[in-house]
């Protein structure tokens, strides 16, 4: 009996254990460049739908799980608590993953996370959570924003949660910035950026993309080009980065609407990007030097990784496909799902891999591809999901380091390594844990010019630790280089004072005569505020910057977006001196001044939340209203309604379908080729007061993009027009009338 009893108890352990075999994977599919090696890391059974990831302070894994996404072709199921963020663990040392612990489950659609402050920050829709973490579980949670993701679906709310040098965290798919700051939370407006993933360079510009452009991104630091808030920038922010969005697939990979001219060649590969996601600069140090902070972009309909090369103009930044025949990373299985990059603490690259049969959320399939998913049962690829390492051959950076048990000297040491997770993660630690024991150490790391880099991190952990003052920056923009200048000269201006303003003034007249641009630059954005102390002392400067860059679109931005506090005064610059402001900047002035005078500011400082977009909203009322006669997948109920896939009514005129939708319809109807008659006719919309024309619209916009080849719309002014076009019964339309009154 005792030893029946142990033998239970074995079985008990065992089964309850979460340390897995490491699965025998098979990457001879997969082809990537000379000189990089490719290796799975973690795999089934460790975790499912991977989506987001990012490192502890011990540089363990930590992994969102989006279980809900795409369960099946109709996408039900992702109301269900079925998501989770798991700890990911290495027990043996020999680089796989073979443990598991689950940190938080029974999420819903779970989409971002990051290591902060001590802490979990992580985002369950609609709300943006803090918890501390104890013994790796959570504690003390708290709503950081509760309106973070309020609506959309998961391909479009918002995600990343990314540490940027200046201590805020950015997103994509939003326009609000985080930081926490003596235990309070603060969220401020910020630019709209991109729809899923967000990185950034060592300069501290953020990059980002959205489903048909591969790399976007901005010329300029955060939230410099929007702080008159009642002028919109148009050139130094969300930018296309490359008009180059070629793909070149190893096989033909199924893809949304490959039936519409120039989608596929004529090898049925896809020809251009149709779902970029999760771009990434590289800051490892591991990589040749060629390859330090070139980005890369996961393509996951083509199941394959791109490469771009970053050229820093000064006041601009360009990129360019790094080669025209080929791909960093490519493979022919088809549920290869690159879907978030990652710098690494050891320096490498890390490539989160959803493996899922189906990535297109039901909103946006279009019937092309469903039929594609059934052929190859892409909708059976479920339960997976992976994470493949990329480092070099032969090279590696061996850190194995706990950063809470770092002393300061240690913290401040990591600010000049050449891996720039290790940096970042240094000067988080240095500004959270508040170590003022490291001020003099840092005093002395800023003024080491042949570290640029390890400058920039240095005067950003400073001013997180408020250590700062008027007299070191200026210092700084004395012996630094143009980009250290830049970002001194940003953090200047909290100390733009009347008493400052003369000496700034000097400093802003030798600077001029550097004549760089990204000097330049940084000075046109910054003139505003110190004019707004001292206007007798820097309108000169203020007009020279704008003499010397006339017609910049730029520059021009630049210069507004810093003169919110002086817009009447530069009303009257412009009638003492036209010709120091180009014609653009004087009509920019005007109609911000205008805009001021009204009170009507920039949606960015208005909008509380994004918006749902209408195939998302015609989705879910479809399935509210339509389905129990239509069915989910459009096929139509015996007895009951015709079909609407392949439909005339939904590819046909438009307008006939409002009709239809608002006032019913009575047999006989014919739908493609074959004649329907029912009992009773289908209910019109337009006695419902709750389905607003808007509501009609949304539907549209779903079905015609879900149910025929060619997506329509029919905006709400036009249906709330065809709502007076009643029957001449007054109760249905036939199709005969239809077809009398507007054709097909």
């Amino acid at each position: 009996m005792r030893f029946l009893l142990f033998v239970i108890l074995g079985i008990l352990i065992i089964s309850c254990k979460p340390s897995f075999d490491e699965p025998i994977i098979s990457l001879d599919s997969y082809k990537i460049e000379g000189g990089f090696t490719l290796k799975m890391v973690a795999s089934e059974p460790l975790l499912t739908a991977p989506i987001a990831m990012d490192f502890d302070s011990k540089g363990r894994m930590w992994v969102v799980e989006m279980k809900g996404f795409m369960q099946n072709i109709d996408g039900t199921g992702e109301e269900e608590p079925s998501g989770s963020i798991k700890i990911l663990e290495d027990l043996d040392n020999d680089g796989l993953m073979d443990h598991t612990k689950t940190f938080i489950d029974s999420l819903v659609m779970p989409r971002a996370l990051a290591h902060v402050y001590g802490g979990l920050l992580y985002a369950e829709p609609p709300y943006l959570y803090f918890v501390e973490i104890e013994d790796d579980k959570p504690i003390n949670r708290v709503v950081v924003d509760s309106l973070y993701a309020a609506v959309g679906n998961p391909e479009h709310q918002p995600n990343g949660l990314r540490m940027n040098i200046d201590n805020w965290i950015y997103n994509a798919k939003s326009h609000f910035r985080y930081q926490r700051k003596n235990g309070k939370w603060i969220k401020e407006p910020t630019t709209f950026r991109g729809q899923w993933g967000i990185s950034q360079d060592n300069f501290g510009r953020l990059y980002f993309n959205n489903n048909g452009q591969q790399l976007l991104g901005d010329h300029v630091l955060p939230n410099l080009m929007i702080r008159n808030k009642y002028n919109i920038p148009r050139v130094g922010v969300s930018k296309m980065l490359t008009t180059n969005q070629r793909v070149y697939p190893l096989h033909a990979a199924a893809v949304n609407r490959g039936y519409e001219k120039g989608v596929l060649d004529k090898d049925s590969l896809l020809t251009t990007v149709t779902a970029a996601c999760g771009p990434l600069v590289y800051r490892g140090g591991l990589f040749p030097d060629d390859y330090s902070e070139n980005v890369f972009v996961c393509i996951p309909e083509a199941n394959l990784i791109k490469r771009n090369i970053l050229t820093f103009k000064g006041d601009k930044t360009e990129a360019k496909q790094a080669w025209d025949d080929k791909e960093f990373l490519a493979s022919t299985e088809e549920g290869f799902r690159p879907v978030s990059l990652y710098n690494g603490p050891d320096g490498a690259m890390y490539v989160i891999d959803m493996h899922r049969g189906v990535i297109g959320h039901h909103a946006y399939l279009s019937p092309y591809l469903k039929r594609k998913i059934e052929e190859k049962k892409l909708d059976t690829i479920l339960d997976f999901g992976r994470i493949l390492k990329i480092k070099t051959v032969g090279e590696s950076i061996s850190e194995n380091i706990d950063f809470d048990a770092l002393s300061s000297d240690e913290l401040v040491a990591f600010l000049s390594h050449k891996n720039g997770w290790l940096r970042d993660r240094a000067q988080h630690h240095l500004v959270y844990k508040n170590k003022t024991d490291a001020i003099s150490m840092l005093d002395n790391l800023v003024m080491d010019t042949e570290n640029p880099i390890a400058q920039l991190h240095t005067l950003h952990t400073l001013h997180g630790l408020e250590a700062l003052n008027y007299e070191k920056l200026t210092e700084i923009i004395t012996i630094g280089n143009a980009d250290v200048i830049a970002h001194a000269l940003v953090l200047l201006q909290n100390y733009s004072t009347p008493e400052n303003a003369s000496k700034t003034a000097t400093l802003y007249q030798e600077l001029i005569k550097k004549n760089d641009k990204t000097i330049n630059l940084y000075l046109t954005l910054t003139v505003g505020t110190w004019t707004a102390v001292d206007s007798e002392t820097f309108l000169s400067i203020y007009t020279t910057l704008a003499k010397n860059h006339t017609e910049e679109k730029m520059y021009e931005e630049a210069l507004l977006s810093g003169s919110s506090d002086i817009m009447e005064t530069l009303e009257k610059e412009i009638t003492k001196q036209p010709d120091a402001f180009s014609e653009g900047l004087q009509t920019n002035i005007n109609k911000s001044l205008a805009l001021q005078k009204e009170d009507k500011p920039n949606y960015i400082f208005t909008l509380k939340a994004g918006s749902e977009d209408n195939r998302t909203k015609g989705a879910k009322l479809f399935r509210q209203i339509c389905v129990a006669c239509h069915g989910a997948w459009g096929e139509g109920i015996d007895g009951l309604a015709p079909p609407l896939k392949d439909s005339e009514y939904l590819s046909e005129n438009v307008e006939r379908l409002g009709l239809v939708m608002l006032h019913g319809l009575k047999g006989p109807v014919h739908v493609n080729g074959k004649e329907y008659n029912f009992n009773s006719p289908m209910p019109g919309l337009a006695s419902n007061h709750t389905i607003s024309d808007k509501d009609i619209s949304d539907i549209i916009a779903y079905i015609t993009n879900a149910f025929a080849d060619k997506p329509k719309g029919l905006n709400a002014d036009k249906v709330k027009e065809l709502r007076a076009k009643t029957p001449k019964d007054g109760a249905s339309y036939t199709e005969e009338e239809l077809n009398t009154m507007i054709g097909k």
